[in-house]
């Protein structure tokens, strides 16, 4: 049984077309929801930090391990190719048409609802940042001593989380029911 098919018993005496609907729209909901949800936490981290350090100031949270530090990437995907701010603003819009669409074709899994959510919040906190700002707040600092780890932000790690959970699924199928059909089908 593939994540998606868990339902209520209340659905089970639905036509078949009505259940696959039902499940679709839940799924759409999760999607934005998800995505809504990254977005919020993303901005009200960003605007949380930047109320309290200013540009290249840091604070310790766990020892040398994990630091807050305000850095503002005007790059993309740890801060390569900086200053071009504009340009991946629009790439960006254009790979969000590109999730949305994309979730349309697969959105009857609940496991690529939930990985293309991740990725579509975290693709419109970082373009937010992008647009508004000319660059994106990162803050999130790891490392011990001089190795550090990519500063990054909550979009960076839905981002990340969503990489992962696609990889999964293409490694591992079932993971997103893909290929899987019910009794409906």
């Amino acid at each position: 049984m593939a994540i998606d098919e868990v339902g209520s018993s209340d659905d089970a005496s639905a036509p078949p077309a009505v259940r696959g609907e039902t499940r679709r729209t839940a799924h759409w909901f999760v999607f934005f929801g998800l995505a809504l949800a990254v977005l919020v936490l993303d901005q009200l981290t960003k605007a949380w930090l930047t109320s309290r350090l200013s540009p290249g100031e840091f604070m310790t949270v766990l020892g040398d391990y994990v630091r807050l530090v305000y850095s503002q990437n005007s790059g993309a995907l740890f801060g390569l190719f900086r200053d071009n701010a504009l340009l991946f603003g629009i790439v960006s819009l254009f790979v969000i048409g590109l999730i949305v669409v994309y979730h349309r074709q697969v959105g009857s899994s609940v496991y690529l609802s939930i990985a293309l959510g991740l990725l579509l919040g975290g693709a419109l906190g970082n373009v937010t940042d992008r647009l508004r700002l000319g660059y994106v707040v990162d803050f999130v600092d790891i490392g011990i001593g001089g190795f550090r780890w990519y500063t990054f932000n909550v979009a960076d790690a839905a981002i990340s989380v969503a990489i992962v959970m696609l990889i999964g699924a293409a490694l591992i199928p079932s993971l997103a029911g893909v290929g899987e059909r019910g009794s409906d089908g």
